[in-house]
């Protein structure tokens, strides 16, 4: 198979970019202040070195996503992004990817002359599928591996901002010594995920270029275009069931809820039913992924039951299910008992279908966190319980290295102590991934005593 080389060398043909945190923020958006670079090369420096960084210098999206890199051990002297398609293949993926018909919008929208940057678009799995705009910046950035057919997932290329964005399914800026690899610190970038009518997934659009790319005029066109390539996957197609998410057929006339992850909340609902997304409380939430988990329906007492360790009273259950059948209308019935009027899919759905078709680098993929993580309703506590330790199952049994370092990379394998000693046992000794396991395991074994 011919494969492309990119070189991991440090691009020295734009000046740093200037980064900054005016102090610890939840926002995935770009810095609000700026602070001297070198103030924040230090606190790269130092979290490399020790673990920690100063929040009132460093942003908090930047040191989850630090912690993430530090913890699958990406070396933040080298940039391993694999490419590992063929010109061919890739140019089969490419046309087959449903944002294909996109490329020139973002094309039309992001390269404006002399804007300083590259324009890029992933899909689902962080892969680079184009990438276009000023030359000299882009003949830089390829001595970095930003190249088309590239994973730039944070796994692979460690913090960055269509690794960060893909990561966390939110919009992120991300500026000079904000990424993880000392290489790339010379650049800045913004991007943001671009979702099916589904909610799903399907790619990451992004600039990358000098400082303009760190500027909120940057982050502004970013979040602009993926608004209107959202809403060019949302247009009816010749076939009304011929939408894709994530490389999977979806029904766009189908209502969806995301359940996973600190994205979970938002009910999409399809064209029929007035279209848009609908920004859920989570005890509504709950009761849709209740009601969507039991079919049949649910008795007032029932449903009590799996929201609350704690007796609800009847009048409370119906007052809830009052205000949420306000919010979605027809999807709820009228009468008892509580049921869905049709199908509601859910992006833990997703995540069983790929599991049930063994395909468990999909399934990872689709798993975006816990279900509900905030919630402490016994039935969504059951449906997260059940949901995490199939994927983990799934993950474990592969011995699939890239598998395991994804899992071990994010919050729930973390401490995964199997998954660690499974991962050092299918790495080459030697290895960085198999020493970073081996550090891991040692330092559980001496917690334990």
């Amino acid at each position: 198979m011919a494969r492309r080389e990119a070189r991991a060398e440090p691009s020295r043909s734009v000046p740093e970019a200037r980064s900054a945190t005016s102090g610890p923020t939840t926002t995935a958006v770009g810095p609000t202040s700026p602070e001297p670079a070198s103030r924040l090369r230090d606190a790269h420096e130092r979290f490399v070195s020790t673990g920690s960084a100063p929040a009132r210098l460093v942003r908090r999206v930047v040191v989850d996503s630090w912690r993430r890199s530090a913890r699958i051990g990406i070396d933040p002297d080298r940039v391993s992004a694999p490419v590992d398609l063929s010109d061919p293949e890739l140019a089969a993926v490419r046309r087959s990817h449903p944002l294909a018909a996109g490329i020139p919008t973002a094309r039309r929208l992001l390269l404006q002359p002399d804007a300083g940057w590259v324009a890029a678009l992933t899909d689902h799995t962080g892969r680079l599928l184009w990438v276009e705009g000023d030359r000299s910046v882009r003949r830089s950035i390829e001595q970095i591996g930003f190249v088309e057919g590239g994973v730039w997932r944070e796994d692979t290329a460690g913090t960055n901002a269509p690794g960060t964005a893909l990561a966390t399914d939110a919009e992120v800026q991300v500026v000079g010594a904000e990424h993880w690899a000392r290489s790339v610190h010379p650049w800045s970038c913004a991007a943001a995920p671009v979702h099916a009518p589904d909610g799903r997934v399907v790619g990451v659009l992004d600039v990358t270029g000098g400082p303009a790319a760190g500027t909120p005029m940057a982050m502004s066109l970013v979040r602009a275009t993926a608004a209107v390539l959202e809403a060019g996957l949302a247009m009816p197609a010749a076939d009304p069931r011929a939408g894709v998410a994530g490389g999977h057929p979806v029904d766009v006339h189908e209502p969806r809820l995301q359940v996973l992850g600190a994205h979970a909340g938002v009910l999409h609902l399809p064209v029929d039913a007035g279209g848009g997304r609908v920004r859920l409380s989570r005890r509504h939430t709950e009761i849709l992924l209740l009601l969507a988990e039991h079919p049949a329906g649910l008795s007032g007492d029932e449903l009590a039951v799996l929201l609350s360790d704690d007796e609800l009273s009847d009048v409370t259950v119906r007052a809830e299910v009052s205000r949420l059948r306000r919010a979605v209308g027809p999807l709820l019935s009228e009468s008892r008992p509580y049921r869905l009027t049709r199908a509601l899919r859910t992006d833990a759905d997703t995540v069983r279908d790929a599991l049930a078709l063994g395909d468990t680098a999909a399934a990872l993929t689709a798993y975006a966190g816990p279900v509900l993580p905030r919630s402490e309703a016994p039935g969504v506590d059951r449906v997260r319980a059940d949901l995490s330790t199939d994927v983990r199952a799934a993950v474990l049994a592969s011995r699939d290295a890239e598998l395991l370092c994804r899992w071990v990379a994010s919050d729930e394998g973390a401490d995964d102590w199997a998954a660690w000693r499974a991962l050092a046992a299918c790495t080459a000794s030697g290895s960085a991934a198999h020493l970073r396991a081996v550090a891991r395991l040692h330092a559980v074994e001496q917690r334990l005593g």
